[in-house]
């Protein structure tokens, strides 16, 4: 492909917004562009990419007996009515109605039209294990979409559904995928962990998430480097412990102008902050309020919270809801002088502490040597505190390490929650009706080109791992208007297309300074740079992970390249 006539424009300048690498490089290399929030096109570089990491997973997925098909995008409400799932999914749901009232939803996901496909067709153990799998567009109304394609509207995802007999040979079919995700990745170059994770929405018995480590994913991964334990931080347990056997000192009240966060509070008082109680409120989709309450050195982990409540239609009380409410300030709220209709939940990290600095609904004032019993009274205690590197594993109890990232992969043991509300069942061999034992696997097809591009840049730009790159190699000549090196460059590019290398000319009338940052940007694993070395019949070829460099004859140049991707015969 020749750059002069290739649909792909890059840019100079950083993209305002975007603060994930991927992001900001995928629109700068010209690879993406936005149309709207959460919505983005794929330009022919891009999909380069995306057809390949498509291509290796559906190789994969064909080794393990998937079959591939094509399911709607369009789902009937009905489909969904029979799992309940229309009415408790959510607000992430994109609901509509054709010109005859009929509801439909755009598919986040399809396991009730898969259940209703399988069983309609089949009806007996012995078409049975079956996995159906299918990479298709998804559309989920996120509240929050941010970092390009890592949290969209609009994404590509592959999703495959697994259908059993029993327990034990859906486990089977689980480890199975589970398998086949670990070579997946492995393929791509993208390094993953493998976690244990909580059901969601989706629902079942359990499931696993598989992380790729980048700053700007969304996922926190406990993980043990002593029993191999790692699972998402939301689902790890932390659990009570008795904090204190020290003696309780004499309740007092002490004045605190406009200290406000724990650590100004921390160092106002000279007391660290797992000796304060943190109060934070917040709004229910009921509009009531909910306070919860936590120790100072930690965070509310609001995937916790969102378990606990059942729903994640909450949010964070406003100012002037937190004057209305408890007639006080953000930072002096506290459990005394509460209303009666304030629900409180108490994070058991608050479990027998004693000697607290507890705030008491009074702006500039705290309490000191607050205690459990004696100045106030429990209620329900909850886990809904953020996992910190050093807390205890729940397997080995030795110290965790927790890291951010990005879940590209999210497989689950279904069991019976879609089989049973929509009667799919069959005739196993004892001539009893059954319902089918299901799973159900996703990939984000367009998630992992942004994992890719957060595990693989430097400054200057993308380095795509050659398994995924747009094109193999790329042609720089560096002075069209130069005969000799003009010549050169068009018969390697025409040599490059004979021995099938996937191969960008770039034979724009440009600088070379201007090409070489174009070079790094877009981040094609190897070039051949034809300069002024034509005249001692040589040209230069660059690796753009290592940035190692080697002057190679211009004879050899392109079988060089064929050994360097792996194409040589």
């Amino acid at each position: 492909m020749r750059w002069s006539r290739y649909f792909l424009y890059t840019s100079k300048e950083d993209p305002a917004d975007a603060e994930a690498p991927s992001h900001r490089l995928l629109l700068k290399a010209g690879f993406i562009k936005q149309v709207s929030a959460g919505i983005y096109e794929i330009l022919p570089a891009g999909w380069r990419v995306l057809k390949k990491i498509e291509n290796t997973v559906r190789e994969e997925m064909d080794k393990s007996g998937a079959q591939e098909l094509l399911l709607t995008v369009l789902n009937p409400a009905e489909l969904w009515k029979e799992t309940g799932r229309w009415d408790t999914y959510g607000s992430e749901l994109f609901r509509l109605k054709d010109r005859n009232e009929r509801e439909y939803c755009l598919g986040p996901t399809h396991e009730e039209e898969i259940t209703d496909l399988v069983r309609k067709y089949v009806h007996s153990y012995r078409q049975l294990p079956l996995i159906l799998y299918q990479i298709q567009v998804k559309f989920r109304d996120e509240k929050r979409p941010r970092f390009g394609l890592i949290r969209g509207r609009e994404f590509l995802m592959k999703d495959a559904y697994s259908f059993d007999r029993d327990e034990e040979s859906a486990k089977m079919s689980y480890e199975s995928m589970k398998y086949t995700y670990e070579r997946i990745f492995k393929k791509l170059n993208l390094e993953t962990v493998t976690a244990q994770a909580s059901v969601g929405q989706i629902g079942g018995s359990y499931s696993h998430e598989f992380i790729a480590f980048t700053e700007y994913g969304e996922a926190r991964v406990g993980f043990c480097k002593e029993c191999g334990y790692a699972a998402n931080a939301e689902i790890i347990p932390l659990k009570q412990i008795l904090h204190s056997a020290e003696k309780e000192k004499p309740i007092k009240k002490v004045p605190t102008p406009g200290v406000k966060t724990i650590e100004e509070l921390s160092n106002f008082l000279g007391i660290p902050p797992e000796k304060i109680m943190k109060a934070v409120l917040y709004i229910t989709n009921e509009n009531k309020p909910l306070l919860v309450l936590i120790r100072g050195d930690r965070e509310v982990d609001e995937n916790k919270l969102e378990a606990v409540l059942g729903t994640d239609e909450f949010r964070l009380a406003q100012d002037d809801e937190v004057r209305h409410i408890l007639k006080t300030e953000k930072g002096f709220i506290g459990i005394f002088n509460l209303p009666p209709h304030v629900e409180v939940l108490w994070d058991n990290s608050l479990y027998g502490v004693k000697n607290l600095v507890v705030a008491l609904n009074e702006p500039d004032y705290h309490y000191i040597n607050v205690n459990p019993g004696r100045d106030f009274t429990y209620g329900d205690f909850v886990d809904i505190a953020e996992v910190k590197a050093g807390d205890p594993c729940p397997q080995c109890s030795k110290p965790l390490e927790v890291k951010k990232g990005l879940e590209v992969g999210h497989i689950f043991l279904l069991g019976t929650r879609y089989s049973e509300p929509m009667r799919a069942y069959f005739t196993d061999s004892d001539g009893k009706e059954k319902a089918f034992v299901m799973g159900c696997y996703g990939i984000g097809i367009s998630r992992i080109m942004a994992a890719l591009v957060d595990q693989h840049h430097d400054e200057k730009g993308i380095k795509w791992p050659l398994s995924v790159a747009p094109f193999e190699l790329e042609i720089l000549c560096l002075n069209m208007s130069d005969e000799a090196i003009r010549k050169t460059a068009e018969a390697l590019y025409k040599e490059a297309l004979e021995k099938n290398i996937e191969v960008l000319f770039d034979d724009r009338e440009e600088t070379a300074g201007f090409k070489f940052a174009d070079a790094d940007l877009i981040g094609i694993p190897y070039r051949i740079v034809v300069g002024k070395k034509v005249k001692e019949g040589r040209v230069e070829i660059q690796e753009r992970n290592t940035g190692n460099k080697q002057d190679i004859p211009i004879s050899n140049a392109i079988s060089y390249v064929l050994k360097l991707i792996g194409k040589e015969k």
